[in-house]
């Protein structure tokens, strides 16, 4: 295995196969240089959704070896590779590891050292620990989801980014960050109980002290941050597109007016909210006499805090995007680069994605130190593939 690039650079990963969240957990961690190899079930090339493996971007930087865990030759091979790592990452329900002989417990046993991440739903515990999930119901939980949207419309599913990975995967990024650091001092792993329901309920920290201190609105749709404020939303232009317009703030709220032509003197009390209706008409009025592109060429770049609404397509061509090298090219197609950016020690795309579960079974446990008459041994025995 080439010297990876990054701030994890020589930190080892094993990560057991799953979907969504902890897999980008993975992603991240290699994309900062970690060596992350995922563990991959035997026959199983999929888990269960019919994607082309070669567009799935959180298996990017990592190599797959295939191994029959349920057998106990498979599990003492999955276990020896565990015991060179650093860090574990596993996505299964509460119990499964245990089940299988790989609980922290084993683990621990032979890699005292070891980090050992798990990243569910609803947590390793509690009356819901046991129960199947997905984003929204654990965003609908923690009270998030009842915020997004109108006043008119249901709770609005913000993709599964709040939840999946905002929730889930870069909290458990950072615990395993953190965990890191404590090991200089302690010498020791620990477990990490990453919880999707405890990461969304952890951002929503603001929004408790609003509630505590009687500034947040009960109902959905009356939220400044939530869109309903006049001069913090979206407007359809001209050609049918859409902009934001997110002039929070006095003074970008003036410059905002300014740049519209408007009389402050004309024009009601922003803050008062029975005049948003009026106030929303008038502003919708004057954002459909230009096209989305004549409004960037008015207020982009402005303190009236103003970006385009772009489609996934037109993103890469923004300048902004061009010039922050905000994508790159891997594995055939654009991928988004790695976050965030450090001065000294750069993250990078480590390598393509895994174009099938255990392409690089024999070169792993050969780095990992199997000698090739013990891989051909697990070869012939059907543990491995």
């Amino acid at each position: 295995m080439e010297k990876t690039m990054g701030p994890l650079s020589g930190i080892r990963v094993v990560e057991m196969a799953g979907l969504g969240p902890a897999p980008f957990c993975g992603m991240a961690l290699a994309d900062m240089g970690a060596e992350v190899i995922r563990i991959d079930r035997l026959g199983d090339a999929d888990l269960g959704i019919k994607r082309d493996p070669r567009f799935d971007v959180a298996s990017r930087g990592k190599r797959s070896v295939a191994i029959d865990i349920k057998n106990a030759q498979g599990r003492d091979a999955a276990l020896r590779l565990i015991a060179q790592a650093d860090v574990l990452i596993e996505g299964f329900r509460p119990g499964v590891m245990e089940r299988l002989g790989m609980g922290p417990e084993a683990c621990h046993a032979c890699n005292p050292r070891l980090v050992f991440g798990r990243l569910t739903g609803w947590g390793q515990s509690g009356p819901l620990s046991q129960a199947a999930g997905h984003d929204l119901n654990y965003i609908a939980l923690t009270g998030a989801l009842e915020a997004i949207g109108l006043e008119d419309s249901g709770p609005v599913a913000p993709l599964n980014l709040l939840g999946d990975f905002a929730g889930g995967s870069m909290y458990l990024a950072f615990g395993i960050a953190c965990a890191l650091v404590e090991r200089q001092t302690s010498g020791r792993g620990q477990v990490i109980d990453g919880a999707i329901i405890d990461g969304v309920s952890h951002l929503m920290g603001g929004i408790h002290g609003q509630l505590a201190g009687g500034t947040w609105k009960e109902h959905r749709g009356e939220h400044i941050l939530g869109g309903a404020a006049p001069w913090n939303t979206t407007y359809e232009t001209k050609d049918g597109q859409y902009i934001t317009i997110c002039s929070i703030e006095a003074r970008f709220y003036a410059l905002l007016l300014d740049k519209l032509g408007l009389d402050p003197a004309h024009l009601p009390d922003r803050m008062d909210r029975q005049h948003w209706p009026a106030l929303r008409e008038r502003f919708s009025a004057l954002f459909k006499q230009r096209t989305r592109e004549e409004w960037r060429a008015l207020l982009e770049g402005t303190d009236v805090c103003f970006a385009p609404v772009l489609s996934l397509r037109e993103m890469p061509d923004h300048p902004h995007v061009k010039a922050r090298d905000m994508l790159v090219h891997s594995s055939g197609y654009v991928q988004p680069a790695p976050a965030p950016r450090f001065q000294r020690t750069p993250g990078a795309v480590q390598g393509p994605t895994v174009s099938r579960p255990g392409e690089h079974s024999d070169a792993v446990l050969s780095d990992w130190g199997f000698s090739a008459g013990e891989i051909q041994a697990l070869r012939t025995a059907g543990v491995v593939a």
